[in-house]
């Protein structure tokens, strides 16, 4: 009888421990703030027109190739099934025949007809996707490839940010497409977000561009895909594509003067007398420094170092103790500060919302 007493209530804490894990994660899912919907990165599943134009071409190759692929595999099926040596061959070589014009014309034609078919479907897609004019309406973006992060600048709307573009969605009633000129600052990059365009290469002083003009709103994902040194693979790309108005809010917040608050003063102060400000530019502040992301919101951005760690205030902090700590071979340097520097100038970066 004891031992069953203790097994019942040993069962009942356990109950009362799962209903309180349950509770609390119902309760912490309920709190937590609503994020963009996530976008894998996904070639088969395109949003915007050029992507759509590519993957409509990559199915047209690919049932041409799968034709080539059944014919061949089927006539060498036929082959070893119909022509294997059988017990009954008396071991004599088969009559040789030498020349046939129908098959070489053959053989020669139709592979020549097929690559010429891939080179024209190939040939009006890139003429389609280059060749596009902007729109009266088109949002322009100046794109700025650095090791190993990305400059978003707006021409038109006065908006500078990093890592993060915002662009508006394009939907029929209200057709928005979003030009984007690329450059590099360094060395070869690569802006590739799958579902939303193709690969488009940034070369130093040989300016390119691209546009797109997302049909669904959400967070699409995109990686660096050129070979850019140490931290190539943590140069990601995070595009979110809003609707109108919140675009609209998202610009006006981004106009905006950096925060202030006199309980940051001294964080602010630090931030300001080290060698950030030689990096780093925070729009109403001595700072102007065109070498690093601009920081003038950057907790408006929900990751740091290009992607590579969530903006948090514990990562905020190692970010700027041991930037080796997130993205190994970056080139920002640790600035050595003490405990309270560290924290009063994290502190201050809290409030560049």
């Amino acid at each position: 009888m004891q031992m069953r007493g203790t097994k019942d209530s040993n069962r009942a804490v356990v109950v009362r421990t799962c209903g309180f894990v349950l509770w609390s994660a119902v309760r912490a899912a309920a709190t937590e703030p609503a994020v963009p919907t996530m976008s894998p990165t996904n070639i088969f599943a395109p949003v915007s027109t050029p992507a759509n134009s590519i993957f409509g071409l990559s199915i047209f190759v690919l049932a041409v190739t799968a034709a080539i692929f059944v014919v061949v595999f089927a006539l060498l099926v036929y082959t070893v099934v119909n022509f294997r040596k059988r017990a009954t061959d008396d071991g004599r070589e088969p009559p040789q025949i030498y020349g046939s014009n129908q098959v070489e014309i053959a053989w020669t034609v139709i592979p020549v007809l097929i690559v010429v078919a891939l080179f024209m479907a190939t040939a009006r897609v890139i003429a389609s996707v280059q060749n596009a004019l902007p729109k009266p309406n088109a949002i322009e973006v100046v794109a700025i490839g650095h090791q190993f992060w990305w400059e978003y600048r707006y021409p038109g709307l006065n908006v500078v940010t990093a890592n993060e573009l915002h662009v508006p969605l394009s939907d029929p009633d209200h057709p928005t497409p979003t030009f984007i000129r690329l450059l590099s600052a360094d060395t070869d990059h690569s802006f590739w977000v799958p579902r939303l365009a193709g690969k488009t290469d940034l070369i130093p002083n040989h300016p390119n561009s691209m546009w797109i003009d997302p049909h669904e709103a959400g967070l699409y994902l995109g990686q660096c895909a050129q070979y850019c040194g140490t931290q190539h693979a943590k140069m990601l790309l995070r595009i979110y594509v809003e609707p109108h108005d919140d675009f609209d809010h998202w610009i006006r917040l981004q106009r905006q003067p950096a925060s202030t608050s006199d309980v940051v003063d001294e964080g602010r102060r630090v931030f300001e007398t080290t060698a950030c400000i030689n990096c780093h530019a925070v729009v109403g502040t001595v700072a102007n420094g065109r070498f690093g992301p601009d920081l003038t919101h950057l907790m408006s951005r929900e990751t740091i170092a290009a992607g590579a760690a969530l903006n948090t205030p514990r990562n905020l902090r190692l970010w700027i103790q041991k930037p080796e700590a997130i993205k190994p071979g970056s080139l920002m340097p640790a600035m050595e500060l003490t405990d309270r520097e560290l924290d009063a100038v994290t502190a201050y970066l809290e409030t560049l919302r």
